[in-house]
């Protein structure tokens, strides 16, 4: 039944409704009309029986106490029923209102309609008066409830279809009603919606039916909730269709627009009103966390007319970053598709959180021009397991759930057969049960690059030890000499400390007793001459044994041949058991530290006394004991990494058969496998099973937190290298000294008791264990192979999207280039054009300068001519200024004595010139003045000539040296060879120098 929920506050609506619609408040006080401060309530009829509990005139008993919480309606005309054929169909329902509603004047009654509040009551039909009952009709067979449509004849009529007689002969009948009001129409479906989805509160109110023993209600229940995931794709034309189908795997086309169509239905008899959708999500892969889910627009929400299914269609974006992966073609590997996960949160009536449905499928993408032949329609179905638990609010009458658990019917499959795999400890020791090649490929397994694990053999051993130390291994081994036979007291303490370096050696033949055993020492000398058939696999061990020590990676140094002797002549000398991969190990430890003779010595004590021997024997079936006890004991002391473990699929023999087989000699640094050989060999196998412990316990935190491959990747690359450090090894081998291994011989029978029992086991019942075992294995391998496909198809497109960045830049570079060589081009044309216009300049420049040096000869000419005339006429006017003043001499003494003549004399003997007509002084000047300053004058006017010629040579010397000026510039711009620039330079500083040597010649003739 679908219909709108609300409360019918009658109180708020009364004035509206013109005092038609009725409110009973019966519930609680029967057999007296309900009173508030000694007044009656004035919303109850007087005549109400219900409000009384009276006998009406139709000799009804007492109303049941469901039907006392009630919601009264007057004004109401009883129109009459119909037959229909389809009870929930509102199309027939309206045209049956239009048919009766029309017979009004012939069939209709007014009637007072009471509808309870809760699911479990019944609707009742009542006379004008309320003195008596019409008919009733329960809730629960109500199936169908209507009004008729807004602005038609019809909209005051509203009708309800409920089923009669028994499923044989049930037939469904529509009961039209019309209100006076037509506002009230809309709140007697409301009243109608609220019965529908309330639950009575108190448990003892479960039934109206007069005179029924109240029955308790659940307060579990479960729903089984089938949900439908469908997709759909573009058809190019607007429309979605649904893609093809394999079995669970969806065939999805490339860049086409797609429609996820999600539908939920109810098969439990109550139903959960779900109110919305909160979102739906996809991502690829399966059991994908929260964070990585991507929320796609949700484009249309269903009901259906019974309200058991709903359906959520969201949009899907093919061109989204985040779901690339969903959009990239798969592998030719990946033929049964990868993983994806669809979720849909609803939210439902009483359930405080969405609550998720999480659908796991298969799908495929294939290029968008690919043609499907094969098409199954059908969408996916999940059955989902519901539990809810229904709890007490503050709100009366309404219900709250509590969600217990949620689970698909793929997750309760996974459950079970981890449950099944898990229930025995024979299962466990199946599952490690293996082939010698299969259990002894992880002694050596080939480690990838990307891992960079420890190499063997790496580390640096600190050979000085403390000085009293050394005096005390010294006191304690001069002890132990004199009497062998018994060990000193304070030697295995000394030992669990590490035994130092120089004396490890002596130390461990003592310890294993081989001290003086002079007979293996010659036995191996023999030996060693023998053929062995395992030398080839001796010789392709020994280049992987101890890569990292210097002493073995070549052939030169010595410690390969000692590793091929020492393992050769163990192959001839134990038969049974030859070689095994992991006693090069062995070998090389022992040989670090002692000559061949004695390292083959104390490997056969290791072997056979020390039980290591017996691991390579019988199908390795000592090897498996050793597996069942360190599991057991990591059960005890671990139990919730041993839960962990158990989870991820993680099985002990995975990471410690090379623990047992090597004595930790393959991947440990060197000063950790010393340290442990130490205690090993002075205390034996016990020692294995507590270091054991020491390190899962170390690297618990980290072991939690990693999946199956993290794991086992951890094991092998990781925990090694945190033990490169003395200080961390010493920490682990006292964590190892402080865990005691106990009930060893406990769990080895506990192992043999369980052997015993799957040998009498029945092989039908082994079959199917076994069966399951390898479907948990096979879910595991799914997983695995899902996730690497992701790992691939995210790979991959990040190679295409480096490699489209990648032409993306070669492109660039390309056109970076094509514009170089134009550029280039461009430089050399403009390069030798300028080399054009240098050699037009340089010419020309040689051509003033040659000029102006011709000039410049001349002027140095003219004015050593100039200086040659000014000194000759100097000279001359000496000799005239000399025979000017003798002559005066010679007159002024002739003179003397005249009276007249000695007055041109002054006292000084200086004539004394008295001013001339200038007619009489040119009649006085001598003719060779005259001569002379006639010279004089032409000589100044060559002189004045000179100068100007000197004055246009410079002003040519500078307007040359202005274009040499702007030609250097012009060659320094454009980047001209540096062997141009430094001619210019040169030509400039002699233009300068030249310049510089003229100016001075000037200023001498000025």
């Amino acid at each position: 039944m679908q219909v709108s929920t609300g409360s019918c506050e009658s109180y708020d609506m009364m004035p509206s409704l013109g005092e038609r619609v009725l409110s009973g408040h019966v519930g609680s006080n029967q057999g007296q009309s309900p009173v508030e401060d000694g007044q009656p309530d004035p919303w109850i009829p007087k005549n109400n029986p219900y409000a009384r509990g009276d006998q009406h005139e139709g000799g009804t008993a007492n109303i049941p106490p469901i039907d006392k919480v009630c919601t009264l309606f007057s004004g109401i005309i009883y129109l009459g029923a119909a037959m229909v054929n389809a009870p929930k169909s509102e199309s027939e329902a309206t045209v049956k209102m239009g048919i009766l509603k029309g017979q009004q004047s012939q069939n209709a009654i007014e009637i007072v309609l009471s509808v309870p509040r809760t699911s479990e009551g019944c609707c009742r039909l009542l006379e004008p008066d309320g003195k008596s009952e019409i008919a009733q009709y329960r809730i629960t067979r109500i199936l169908f409830c209507c009004r008729g449509r807004e602005g038609t004849n019809i909209s005051d009529c509203f009708a309800f279809t409920c089923s009669q007689g028994t499923r044989e002969t049930q037939i469904f009948q529509c009961h039209i009603f019309r209100c006076e009001v037509q506002e009230a129409v809309q709140k007697i479906l409301k009243c109608f919606g609220q019965a529908f989805h309330r639950v009575p509160k108190s448990p003892g109110l479960v039934d109206s039916v007069p005179g029924a023993l109240p029955m308790p209600r659940e307060t579990v229940l479960n729903f089984d909730i089938p949900v439908l995931v469908d997709i759909k794709e573009d058809d190019g034309k607007g429309n979605f269709n649904p893609v093809p189908r394999d079995k669970r795997c969806f065939k999805l086309k490339q860049g086409c627009k797609k429609e996820v169509v999600v539908t939920v239905h109810q098969q439990h008899h109550r139903i959960l009103i779900i109110e919305r959708c909160f979102g739906l999500l996809i991502c690829p892969g399966r059991e994908v966390p929260d964070r990585e889910m991507h929320l796609l627009d949700v484009v249309n929400l269903e009901h259906s007319n019974d309200g058991k299914s709903y359906t959520v269609m969201s949009r899907w974006d093919p061109n989204q970053a985040d779901l690339e992966v969903l959009n990239t073609e798969s592998p030719p590997g990946l033929d049964k598709g990868m993983f994806m996960t669809i979720a849909v949160d609803l939210v439902i009536a009483g359930i405080q959180e969405p609550v998720r449905f999480v659908v796991e499928t298969k799908v495929r993408i294939f290029p968008a021009p690919e043609k499907f032949w094969y098409f199954n329609k059908k969408p996916v179905q999940e059955m989902f397991y519901l539990v809810l638990e229904e709890v007490e609010t503050s709100v009366e009458n309404e219900m709250a759930y509590k969600v217990l658990s949620l689970e698909s019917e793929m997750q309760r499959e996974r459950r079970r057969n981890t449950a099944t795999i898990h229930q025995t400890r024979a299962t466990n020791v199946q599952m490690m049960v293996q082939t010698p090649d299969s259990m002894i490929s992880y002694v050596l397994e080939e480690e990838s690059e990307d891992d960079e694990p420890l190499q063997s053999g790496s580390g640096i051993v600190d050979k000085d030890c403390d000085e009293n130390i050394l005096l005390s291994w010294g006191d304690l081994l001069a002890k132990w000499r004199a009497d062998l036979a018994v060990r000193p007291k304070q030697l295995k303490n000394m030992v669990r400390k590490g035994v130092p370096e120089a004396l490890r050696g002596e130390v461990w033949q003592l310890l294993a007793g081989v001290h003086d055993n002079k007979g293996l020492m010659e036995d191996y000398r023999v030996l060693i001459t023998k053929d062995s058939p395992m030398e080839n696999v001796i010789l392709a061990d020994i280049s992987r044994t101890f890569t990292a020590h210097d002493k073995f990676k070549t052939e030169s140094e010595g410690g390969q041949d000692a590793m091929y002797k020492i393992s050769k002549a163990y192959s001839v000398y134990d038969e049974e058991v030859s070689y095994c991969q992991g006693l090069s190990f062995l070998a090389a430890v022992l040989w670090l530290h002692m000559p061949e003779e004695q390292a083959f010595a104390v490997l056969v004590k290791i072997m056979y006394e020390y039980q290591l021997r017996d691991m390579f024997m019988n199908k390795f079936i000592e090897l498996h004991i050793k597996h069942y006890q360190l599991e057991r004991l990591i059960e005890d002391n671990l139990p919730d990494l041993h839960s962990h473990f158990m989870h991820i699929g993680v099985e002990t023999h995975m990471f410690a058969s090379q623990w047992f087989l090597t004595l930790y000699t393959a991947k440990f640094p060197l000063h950790t496998v010393f340290h442990i050989m130490d205690v090993f060999l002075s205390e034996g196998m016990p020692v294995v099973f507590n270091i054991a412990l020491a390190l899962l316990k170390a690297a618990k935190k980290e072991l939690l937190g990693q999946d199956f491959e993290g794991v086992l990747k951890y094991f092998r690359v990781t925990l090694p290298k945190r033990y490169r450090t003395e200080e961390s090894a010493q920490e682990l081998m006292q964590s190892a000294m402080s865990t005691k291994s106990r009930k060893l011989k406990k769990y080895k029978l506990e192992f043999q008791a369980i052997k015993e029992e799957e040998d009498r086991e029945d092989p039908a019942d082994k079959l199917e264990r076994e069966n399951k075992q390898f479907l948990q294995v096979n879910m595991r391998l799914e997983q695995e192979n899902d996730e690497l496909a992701r790992e691939l198809i995210t790979h991959r497109l990040s190679m295409e999207k480096q490699l489209d960045r990648e032409r993306d830049r070669g492109d660039e570079f390309e056109k970076e280039l094509k514009a170089t060589r134009l550029q280039v081009i461009e430089l050399e044309e403009e390069n030798r054009h300028l080399e054009s216009e240098t050699s037009q300049v340089k010419e020309l420049y040689r051509r003033d300068m040659d000029k102006a040096e011709t000039d410049g000869k001349r002027n140095t000419a003219i004015i050593a001519d100039y200086k040659q005339i000014c000194s000759q006429l100097s000279e001359r006017l000496e000799k005239q200024q000399t025979a000017s003043r003798q002559e005066m001499a010679r007159l002024r003494v002739k003179v003397q004595d005249c009276d007249t003549c000695s007055k041109f004399f002054n006292e000084d003997g200086k004539l004394i010139i008295n001013p001339l007509d200038p007619d009489e002084l040119n009649e006085r000047v001598e003719p060779d003045l005259a001569a002379a300053q006639t010279l004089i004058r032409e000589l100044e006017l060559e002189l004045a000539q000179t100068k100007l010629q000197l004055v246009e040579s410079e002003c040519k010397s500078q307007d040359l040296e202005h274009q040499l000026n702007s030609a250097v510039g012009e060659i320094q711009s454009s980047r001209t060879n540096s062997w141009l620039t430094k001619t210019f330079t040169t030509l400039k500083e002699a233009t300068t120098q030249k310049t510089a040597l003229k100016e001075p010649s000037t200023q001498k003739k000025e």
